[in-house]
């Protein structure tokens, strides 16, 4: 359980921190973060630009807490949370027919759709595995480095999701 434990810590924390990062970087991506933001019409108008800073702050705090041992549980907990609020969002604009881009890793030219509502739905079983099997145990270096590997690999896949879903499209 240690190892299954290991990777999703990884693979959380490698897809929050691609996020946070995505939106951080520099002005213009924070720009154009909260511009998407904007466009979702799920904040009021002023708050805007502060929710927006919060959501970035936050990203960066579940990577921090991730990437601390014994902080583990807090982390995927903050995690859970955070990407619960990301889909009753998404739920919303799908709902209301808004067209907004997916600012989830920086701007992205990809409308929100049911994929963001599964790669969200990933994410939550992840976490949720993740604090079920928090725990200590002995490891071995070997297994350490798959379990790593394997989580980095994975959230590699679902930080580019929109763009592997697009290469493999068949194009008419």
């Amino acid at each position: 359980m240690v190892y299954t434990a290991m990777v999703c810590r990884v693979f959380v924390g490698v897809v929050f921190a691609a996020s946070a990062f995505g939106k951080l970087r520099g002005r213009k991506d924070f720009a154009e973060f909260a511009a998407g933001l904007d466009a979702m019409r799920v904040v009021p108008g002023g708050w805007v630009r502060p929710v927006a800073a919060a959501v970035a702050g936050t990203e960066a705090a579940v990577t921090v807490l991730l990437a601390v041992p014994a902080s583990t549980a807090a982390g995927l907990g903050l995690a859970v949370l955070l990407l619960a609020v990301f889909t009753g969002a998404i739920a919303l604009v799908l709902r209301r027919g808004t067209q907004a881009s997916c600012p989830c890793f920086g701007a992205a030219a990809t409308p929100f759709g049911v994929r963001h509502l599964a790669r969200n739905g990933v994410l939550v079983a992840v976490a949720v595995t993740g604090l079920a099997t928090t725990g200590t145990g002995s490891v071995a270096a070997d297994g350490v480095l798959l379990a790593v590997l394997t989580g980095a690999v994975a959230a590699s896949l679902v930080v580019r999701l929109d763009d592997v879903i697009d290469l493999f499209a068949l194009q008419s």
